[in-house]
């Protein structure tokens, strides 16, 4: 009787992870494409979308938009307000050079953002004025810090009901993990992440300690290429 019923507990606590390992992204890679839409003819590609979050920094972002100049390739920042206003001329370049300006958050406080619906909208709203401000258009497009897992239903129905489309990932460089450091690792990481998918949205982020994420992101962007990839934005 024990015997069977701790393998029946045994059952159901492995289920119940693996259900969570999924919906949840345990992985450490986020298993969905994510609401926001792509344009078809990306979608019917095998496209990579690159995505930096928590910028701008004076100290990576500029050396990021160099190596994607360098490439010629787009991608999607999802800034924070604070950081942007005192970098205003950061942010007029991703604009300028053809790369998505998105909203992330203006404050990145978790406890305050996520306490109510209210609080998440005014969140949205305060980056997102500034991003008119400084490139002369608002964006629709948005990243719940920490991705949208997890989150209370309203939190989510907020933003869509708001006229935002978000974005969460598939893939990851995990440079924003404890210990993570080197070039290296930070390739092996999107690209073991990122296998077998025809459309990978990846996380990287552009804050001032992630020294080692220029020098990955233009060795994923030579791996990609080389692997038939095109480049999408949101």
């Amino acid at each position: 009787m024990n015997r069977k019923y701790f393998a029946a507990a045994a059952t159901i606590l492995a289920v119940a992870f693996a259900v969570l390992w999924i919906a949840f992204g345990l992985n450490g890679a986020q298993s969905t494409f994510s609401f926001a839409e792509t344009n078809e003819t990306q979608a019917c590609e095998k496209t990579v979308y690159l995505t930096f979050d928590d910028g701008p920094s004076d100290r990576i972002t500029p050396k990021i938009l160099d190596i994607l100049d360098d490439e010629g390739v787009k991608a999607t920042f999802f800034i924070i307000g604070q950081q942007a206003e005192r970098r205003d001329y950061i942010i007029k370049r991703e604009a300028e050079s053809g790369h998505t300006v998105a909203v992330h958050s203006y404050t990145h406080n978790y406890s305050d953002i996520y306490s109510s619906p209210k609080k998440l909208i005014a969140d949205i709203d305060k980056c997102n004025a500034l991003i008119e401000k400084i490139t002369g258009r608002r964006s629709q497009v948005y990243r719940f810090p920490g991705g949208s897992y997890g989150l209370k239903s309203e939190l989510i129905s907020a933003v869509t009901d708001h006229g935002m489309r978000y974005v969460d990932w598939n893939a990851s460089t995990r440079d924003a993990e404890w210990g993570v450091s080197g070039a290296d690792t930070l390739y092996n990481n999107a690209v073991s992440t990122s296998a077998n998918r025809d459309n990978v949205v990846l996380l990287s982020h552009d804050s001032t300690n992630k020294t080692s994420t220029p020098e990955a992101t233009r060795r994923l962007i030579k791996y990609y290429k080389e692997n038939g990839y095109s480049f999408g934005t949101f």
